[in-house]
């Protein structure tokens, strides 16, 4: 097969890839790829072709997609689990570490929980603090009754 073709096939394939995913993955080789067909018109070895393909996919990945994650990340809201501590609960199924069980309401999902302290149990329509998440679990704290009639 004639390396250009190689090479110019490749590049369309990465390319198409990343416009399908959109996930800044594939795009750097496809610099690469291109780079390699530009050095096989001037009738570089094949060895250089290979060499230089990775060489400039690397250092477009390792210099370019920092800037370009930052660049189109900029508007993305976060979603990190983290971003819950601080917010209120309500226990729709009653906490109790002893017995393993409990489960509150949050942003309309339902969450396991566990009470920050050890021998506190929450009963059904207790409202909570989230104080940390810990896995798939959010660890609470009960609300004082003056600020949960706030809520």
């Amino acid at each position: 097969m004639n390396m250009i073709v190689f090479w110019l096939v490749l590049f369309v394939v990465l390319v198409l890839i990343e416009l399908a995913t959109l996930g800044l993955s594939t795009i750097w080789f496809a610099g690469g790829a291109l780079v390699a067909t530009l050095a096989t018109v001037f009738n570089a070895p094949v060895w250089l072709q290979v060499v230089l393909f990775l060489a400039v996919s690397i250092l477009l990945l390792y210099f370019t997609r920092p800037l370009a994650i930052k660049h189109f990340n900029r508007d993305r809201a976060r979603t990190n689990v983290e971003s819950y501590i601080g917010r209120d609960v309500i226990v729709v199924s009653e906490i109790d570490n002893l017995q393993g069980i409990g489960q509150v309401t949050l942003g309309g999902q339902e969450w396991t929980a566990r009470t920050a302290q050890e021998g506190i149990t929450l009963p059904v329509g207790a409202v909570g603090v989230v104080t940390a998440v810990d896995g798939v679990k959010l660890i609470i704290e009960e609300k004082p009754a003056k600020e949960s009639q706030e809520v």
